[in-house]
């Protein structure tokens, strides 16, 4: 006949699995899940102790009927009965303690002992419940039997708290992912990121410190850019973290973090406080530190620096830890590469601006010079009519000698200068118009970025073709994209369009940028293309007329289309490159 049913098993399992409606916190399922054994078994005192990953022993999470001032007991695998239960993973039932060489007292009037282990379906151990009896042979193997299906239960119920809360923290680790990318790609000034970079990863990571490295390939150097550490997550000056005979530029064979720039993996080590360690010169000076995990800062193939993480006690970082901190290394390198890209763009547009301001004294001084040819031509012409000719020995005749070689001196000055403001023919190639748009939307796309604007560009559905001086163009389009952006101060929109219509029977190449800004003031809008005439005022007055003289050189026109308090459009036209 088969073994009669526990009447307890149902009220008892029943109880378990009703933990996973009551609660989300997983302290608290546990001390329900030892509350219910307790009382199922009758049982005097018992404890869950969980497997502590880092240490390898059996730390007590909860425990009932323990005295108060008992030390905590971590205890090793295979010590103590829980021990073995542990690293045997089968349950046990003693009798009698004291006959059991491997019980270890905790409380004095212990005579029984009952213990199951958790175990997960693939079979690993995740801790031990036991619980104590007063009386020898105090549990029956009905008991055992009970308890190893409590156990199991407890086990399903764990796994799904531990699952929920591990979602949790995965949802609010995306979002602080989330935040850290936003606020990280509005940095860009290097010191304020690599401080952002080291003070985020601490937080959400919440390790004792953590280092930002930067990495010189050419010079084979590292340079410790930022340190954050200690309670108040302060990022600490260079000062404190090297003693002062150690350089900022670290040789990167000297330093620990070496292999990670080597490998391009992430790297962990269990303690670096360990002898292998005395001579490593980049890790922080600080005696609390033990575990590090480090994650490469990746360029492509290139690795422009290392995020590593410190933690106070001897910690293994398990996959989901070496993935978000992979996942902020690769934030940090893109941020970094944003903010070295944006100082290049300041640069250019600095370049541009100084080439703009040239433009203009050049085309002043051919206008100068076309200015003065004329007259100079009718003094020369009117100087040789003359024909004036002095005896030999006359001061006068070598007066007129000199007088005739200043002006052709004159009129090779003149020339030079003329032929200078030209623009070099060979400096024309043929461009595709959406080429040249999308380069310098490139060009601007993160000063765009930091001004909220949006630009809108949809490429012709045809290839639209044009003879130009591509940097002139895209020179022109910069001051017209920046006039845009002037005029949007709290953001807005940007549209170019690109498409062909026939001026003047012969085909042409149409480009309107429009924009949703303040509009053109109505006292200057007949004037726009005037030299040094601005609506701003910080601004020169040169970029629409050096636009203007850029097109007309390119025997094409700039106009405006239309203005209004919602925004303005000016036209681009230039001839249709011929097949």
């Amino acid at each position: 006949m088969p073994a009669a049913a526990d009447p307890r098993a149902d009220r008892a399992l029943h109880r378990v699995f009703a933990i996973v409606g009551l609660t989300a916190d997983p302290g608290e399922a546990l001390r329900a899940i030892l509350a219910a054994a307790v009382e199922t078994f009758g049982a005097v005192s018992g404890s869950i102790a969980l497997l502590n990953p880092d240490s390898g022993r059996l730390e007590i999470e909860v425990q009932q009927g323990l005295p108060d001032d008992a030390d905590p007991v971590a205890l090793r695998l295979g010590q103590g009965v829980t021990g073995w239960v542990a690293f045997h993973g089968r349950a046990q039932l003693v009798p009698d303690v004291a006959a059991d060489p491997r019980y270890v007292r905790v409380r004095a009037d212990v005579r029984s002992e009952l213990a199951a282990p958790l175990t997960e379906p693939g079979g690993q151990v995740l801790g031990v419940i036991n619980l104590d009896g007063d009386r020898l042979d105090g549990f029956t193997p009905a008991d055992l039997a009970l308890l190893i299906r409590l156990a199991d239960a407890a086990t399903a119920v764990m796994r799904c708290l531990w699952q929920l809360r591990h979602l949790g923290g995965k949802a609010r680790q995306l979002e602080s992912l989330i935040t850290i990318g936003q606020s990280l790609v509005t940095k860009l000034a290097p010191q304020e990121l690599f401080d952002t970079i080291a003070r985020d990863a601490r937080q959400i990571l919440n390790v004792r410190a953590c280092a930002c490295y930067l990495h010189d390939s050419t010079r084979r150097t590292v340079r410790l850019a930022a340190l954050a550490a200690g309670a108040s997550n302060a990022t600490l000056a260079h000062a404190e973290i090297h003693p002062p005979n150690v350089p900022s530029d670290l040789p990167l064979d000297s330093c620990l973090i070496a292999t990670v720039v080597h490998t391009r993996k992430p790297i962990e080590f269990a303690n670096i406080q360990s002898p292998e360690f005395t001579d490593v010169i980049d890790l922080p000076r600080d005696p609390v530190l033990r575990s590090l995990l480090a994650a490469p800062m990746l360029d492509g193939a290139e690795v422009i620096g290392v995020l590593a993480v410190f933690t106070d006690h001897v910690h293994r970082f398990n996959n989901d830890e070496k993935r978000l901190l992979g996942a902020l290394a690769s934030l940090g390198a893109v941020a970094l590469q944003n903010s070295r890209l944006y100082a290049r763009v300041f640069q250019s547009e600095a370049s541009l601006r100084k080439n703009e301001q040239l433009t203009t004294l050049g085309l002043l001084a051919a206008e100068i010079a076309h200015e003065i040819r004329n007259p100079l031509t009718v003094i020369k012409l009117l100087f040789g009519y003359l024909a004036l000719d002095f005896p030999e020995g006359d001061p006068r005749r070598t007066d007129v000698r000199l007088i005739g070689e200043k002006l052709d001196q004159l009129e090779a000055i003149v020339t030079r200068v003329l032929s200078f403001g030209k623009a070099p023919s060979d400096l024309h190639s043929r461009w595709s118009v959406a080429e040249i748009i999308d380069d310098t939307a490139v060009l601007i796309r993160l000063k765009l970025a930091q001004a909220k604007v949006r630009l809108d560009f949809t490429p012709p559905a045809s290839r639209l073709l044009v003879d130009a001086h591509k940097a002139q163009l895209q020179q022109v389009l910069l001051n017209l994209l920046l006039n845009s952006m002037q005029a949007m101060p709290d953001g807005g929109t940007i549209t170019l369009t690109a498409a062909t219509e026939e001026h003047d029977g012969a085909p042409q190449v149409i480009i309107d940028v429009a924009d949703t800004g303040t509009g053109i003031p109505e006292n200057i809008r007949d004037r726009i293309f005037d030299s040094f005439l601005s609506g701003r005022p910080d601004g020169t007055g040169l970029g629409l007329a050096i636009a203007k003289r850029i097109l007309a050189s390119h025997h094409g026109d700039i106009a405006l289309r239309h203005t209004t308090p919602a925004g303005s459009t000016l036209r681009l036209r230039l001839p249709l490159a011929k097949n």
